[in-house]
């Protein structure tokens, strides 16, 4: 949000939150830094064919071929990921004091939608009180699983498991469903989770 009281009322509601999850014991408490809520044009999920740079984490391209449309969704994105990491850094210190982390999550947020660029934008930290949430079913229709999961390895804190059947003729492209009914390869999936040691 371009409102700085608005964004300082989220800090101040996750800062309640870390306090809460001291409090019961929790060790994660999920966070969606930012989300898109205006209109931009952007591709399709599986559309995406993003270009960063590895140092900034800033999106230069988002598509193949002429990209010019996306303009303005790359420049809120660019903005989303320089808002969020000022305002997580906010957080690190009580983060630390309360011994929970912050576990932060992208649910279809229309941000950080390939692995490697989340992965890149949750490592920029460089904190261990700032990781990942990866929602299995979420990503599904963005990329498989498990290129997610090599993407983020020791990142992951937390999962949440649940699956997704992708049909490109929906508007969200595709529905949730139960396990094993969908288009998550779990083989493929479980190997990956044994492999970073989650």
């Amino acid at each position: 949000s371009p409102d700085a009281g608005k964004v300082a009322n989220d800090v101040a509601s996750m800062e309640t939150a870390l306090l809460a999850a001291e409090g019961y014991g929790a060790d994660a408490v999920l966070l969606v830094p930012c989300r898109l809520e205006e209109k931009l044009e952007m591709p399709l999920p599986w559309d995406f064919d993003i270009e960063f740079d590895e140092k900034t984490g800033m999106v230069q391209r988002v598509a193949e071929g002429d990209h010019s449309k996306y303009g303005p969704y790359i420049e809120a994105q660019n903005h989303a990921t320089e808002a969020s990491r000022k305002a997580v850094r906010k957080l690190i210190p009580l983060a630390e004091k309360t011994g929970v982390v912050i576990a932060l999550e992208n649910v279809w947020n229309n941000f950080w939608v390939k692995p490697k660029l989340f992965a890149n934008f949750v490592a920029s930290f460089k904190n261990p009180w700032v990781q990942c949430y990866f929602d299995i079913g979420n990503h599904v229709r963005y990329d498989r699983p498990e290129e997610w999961l090599r993407a983020l390895g020791k990142l992951i804190v937390k999962l949440h498991v649940k699956d997704f059947a992708v049909d490109h003729s929906k508007a969200r492209g595709g529905s949730f469903v139960d396990i094993r009914d969908g288009d998550v390869d779990w083989p493929r999936v479980r190997q990956e989770l044994d492999r970073i040691g989650y």
